[in-house]
């Protein structure tokens, strides 16, 4: 029988936000020809405040979320595409996580200039964090990326950025006293960046500024060198509770290897208290012996770190043990 309310998915308007969007339209689209699905566009608190610093505590929580989750509660919309890392781990009463889709790469990836094209200083490809000079500058507002910089590199600048993945970029070509900036591995290949051989990126969206190809290089950084952030590289779907029209496409959507590992993660963060800025990462694999899952914690000022292995069929009692080891 076809359904012919549409069903509205909910999503911010920038290009990384739209993209994952269409890719849950399109698998909607797929696994329910008979129904009807449409994107609607909302602008978050995060995106107004394109000048206030994420690491600030006293900024509300659900910066990215809030107004799409009012339009899930007064029926404007029936799900809410996120990037999970954006998902606080406590919802508003009526709401729940009804999906979580496949996960991309959850690396951590560090841009720098090519020295091409620009007067600015530029580094040969395969830079590292231990390769960055000394005293040098790197440009994030995550919490979690800069205590880790500075675990590892105590004489690197960390400097705050803001604006979206094209933003971030030009920032980097354009400001001489910024060095490098990270960003999320997933993002720049969502959004269509490729690397060529010497480490350069080309391609991304086709926005009004686009980023010259050859000018900025990228290196992957290795998990035990820069944790990621919970839920990175994971969609998340949110739904109202109970709303049993949404059940079959939230399965259709949910990829179930994806679930176990955020599910452990976002239990981590949540036993650990802290919001989305929280100065603390989590990554959990399924390898050959099971859920595997390393954490890091700067909440208490010195690295605390854990890892540790536990149940598919309990993910979340792995997260808060391990929250229960770097606490005490």
């Amino acid at each position: 029988m076809t359904v012919s309310k549409p069903l509205i998915i909910a999503t911010r308007g920038s290009a990384l936000a739209l993209v994952q969007a269409n890719a849950v339209l399109a698998q909607c689209r797929a696994a329910f020809p008979d129904r009807s699905f449409e994107i609607r566009i909302f602008k978050t608190t995060g995106d107004k405040l394109q000048t206030a610093s994420l690491a600030n505590t006293e900024l509300p929580k659900g910066l990215f979320t809030k107004e799409l989750e009012v339009a899930l509660l007064n029926g404007e919309a029936d799900l809410a595409v996120h990037s999970l890392k954006d998902l606080p781990t406590s919802l508003p009463e009526g709401l729940k996580l009804g999906a979580a889709g496949r996960r991309e790469d959850a690396r951590d990836v560090l841009l720098y200039r090519s020295g091409q094209g620009t007067l600015h200083r530029g580094f040969p490809p395969g830079l590292t964090v231990a390769g960055l000079p000394k005293g040098a500058t790197v440009a994030t507002s995550s919490t979690r990326r800069a205590a880790q910089l500075q675990e590892l590199r105590p004489d690197l600048q960390v400097v705050p950025i803001r604006g979206n993945v094209g933003t971030r970029l030009r920032k980097l070509l354009e400001q001489e006293d910024v060095d490098a900036t990270l960003l999320a591995a997933a993002g720049l290949r969502r959004l269509g960046f490729t690397q060529d051989a010497s480490d350069c990126l080309s391609g991304g969206p086709a926005d009004k500024e686009p980023v010259p190809a050859g000018q900025v290089r990228a290196s992957y950084l290795a998990v035990d060198e820069m944790i990621p952030c919970v839920g990175q590289a994971a969609i998340g779907i949110e739904v109202r509770e109970g709303d049993a029209l949404l059940d079959p496409v939230c399965a259709a959507l949910t990829h179930v290897d994806t679930e176990v590992c955020v599910t452990a993660e976002r239990a981590f963060l949540n036993a650990m208290g802290g919001g989305c800025q929280a100065a603390v990462a989590a990554l959990a694999e399924i390898g050959a012996g099971g859920l595997e899952m390393r954490v890091v914690s700067y909440l208490n000022g010195q690295p605390r770190r854990a890892r540790g292995m536990g149940s598919k069929e309990d993910p979340a009692a792995l997260g808060r043990r391990l929250a229960a080891e770097v606490s005490s």
